[in-house]
């Protein structure tokens, strides 16, 4: 074999390669300039501009009223996304339901959630002491009480925020649920019945898990939404999340614009978390329904017209979303 010949990626050689000179990408390179620069000349402007006011921003990143302002941020986002995600599983179930009158309830339900503003809510549970002074047990449309309590001992501040910002997200998690599910073949849940399974057994064993791989990725984003809107508990009111701890320093010694940045900071902090475990999430879900070639490349016998000398792996055949794990 002559030393000069060229070999391709299976040590094959490769008789009469043309030698292509490569296209040159003129335009790339200057767009590539033309954007270093430019994002050079912002990042030297923000760290120059002494309106910012670093050493503010470094004096409160980890004062002791931003970081509990951070902590009960992330309390809301995780008690609000649990909450919101076990109803929208229970909504999107109920849509899919035989039942008319349970297909009715969980549309009004979707209906009124999306259809008025996050803010007007949270205004109304913070006025659910107002308008419900006392809750009670007993018999209906009758004076008979077996149990009562003051509302305000119930829906507090807290409980109330969290309470208000999930049944909002509930509405648009179960559109994403519903969707998720409507994308599985019909096939698997009726082979699924052929075994002799329950329709409990098929939805949580068989359905979901291949549903997950639609839901995570929007379901991540509205976990991250669900952190910046946090910041709208204000109108309960809740007053110890991090935009409103940062908003009450800023105004305590008149610089909003370092404490702004301050809440920026950690916000960015957060989302970056939360995303990486979404691409996480996303790959673990997905390990299945990933295309991978089948047979061992370059083993495959020539294809017709070929001789031995030329690459046998012109052709890939890959799976198309192959479930693998979910037999019964």
């Amino acid at each position: 074999m002559p030393h000069h010949e060229p070999l391709d990626g299976e040590g094959l050689p490769i008789p009469n390669r043309i030698k292509a000179k490569p296209v040159r990408k003129t335009g790339q390179v200057v767009a590539a300039i033309i954007v270093v620069l430019l994002a050079a000349m912002l990042i030297k402007g923000i760290v120059t501009n002494p309106r910012f006011e670093w050493n503010v921003v470094w004096k409160y990143l980890f004062n002791e009223n931003v970081l509990e302002g951070v902590w009960y941020t992330l309390l809301l986002t995780f008690i609000s996304m649990i909450v919101a995600i076990i109803l929208a599983v229970i909504l999107a179930i109920m849509r899919k339901s035989l039942n008319p009158v349970l297909r009715g309830v969980s549309w009004v339900y979707i209906w009124f959630f999306r259809g008025t503003p996050v803010y007007t809510q949270l205004v109304f549970w913070g006025l659910f002491a107002v308008l419900v002074p006392r809750l009670s047990l007993g018999i209906p449309f009758t004076s008979v009480e077996f149990w009562s309590v003051d509302s305000s001992t119930v829906i507090t501040a807290f409980n109330a925020a969290w309470l208000g910002l999930a049944l909002n997200e509930a509405a648009y998690l179960s559109e994403i649920v519903r969707a998720g599910l409507e994308a599985v073949d019909p096939g698997q849940s009726e082979a699924a019945q052929a075994l002799g399974m329950k329709r409990g057994q098929i939805m949580r064993r068989v359905i979901l898990p291949q549903a997950m791989r639609i839901i995570i990725p929007p379901t991540g984003n509205e976990t991250i939404g669900m952190l910046k809107t946090t910041s709208l508990v204000l109108a309960v009111p809740f007053t110890l999340e991090l935009q409103f701890a940062t908003n009450a320093i800023a105004n305590r010694i008149y610089k909003p614009i370092p404490l702004l940045i301050v809440a920026g900071a950690w916000y960015l902090l957060i989302t970056s978390i939360f995303m990486i475990i979404q691409s996480r999430l996303e790959k673990h879900f997905g390990k299945g329904f990933q295309a991978r070639p089948i047979g061992t490349k370059g083993k495959q016998p020539p294809l017709p017209g070929k001789t031995d000398g030329e690459p046998k792996d012109d052709v890939k055949k890959e799976n198309d979303a192959t479930m693998l794990g979910f037999n019964a």
